[in-house]
């Protein structure tokens, strides 16, 4: 993809193309991080020589030095977070759009499976057992379900 060319959800659909989003994204938001702690610690070291002003307690200089600055470290720490929600989308995509149909395809074969097992057991008795002549009551078949259960 080209730097003239936006990003669409189409292209994030493949694991090449979302890795490219993502390295080119990291490209540009990291020296943006970079850039902004630099410029917070220069600003946090130029507020404190400034020194207190006239009225000032003792600690409120270094405390409104620290409250000025803060935005900024806060400003650097968001766009690192961003960075990792990309990554985070990379793998929360593959987990639900690409791998689910593939366990959900596996899980319903290994369920046919067992099922067709299951119908073979009871079809076939097991060698050895008589099951013996037909049990006949003189009310029919009305009362065959509930002797299965009993």
């Amino acid at each position: 993809m080209n730097a003239a060319e936006k990003w669409t959800p189409e292209h994030l659909r493949s694991p090449a193309d979302r890795a490219i989003h993502l390295e080119q994204r990291r490209a540009q938001l990291l020296p943006i991080v970079d850039d902004l702690r630099r410029l917070a610690r220069e600003m946090e070291a130029e507020v404190k020589e400034v020194g207190a002003i006239e009225g000032d307690l003792p600690g409120q200089a270094r405390l409104r030095a620290w409250h000025a600055v803060r935005p900024l470290f806060s400003a650097a720490d968001d766009v690192e977070k961003a960075i990792g929600d990309l990554i985070s989308f990379n793998g929360r995509y593959q987990k639900s759009y690409e791998d689910l149909p593939v366990r959900r395809e596996e899980k319903r074969q290994a369920k046919a499976l067992a099922k067709g097992q299951g119908q073979q057991a009871i079809e076939s008795p097991s060698a050895g057992t008589d099951p013996g002549p037909p049990k006949t009551s003189q009310f029919g078949d009305v009362f065959d379900g509930l002797r299965k259960g009993a």
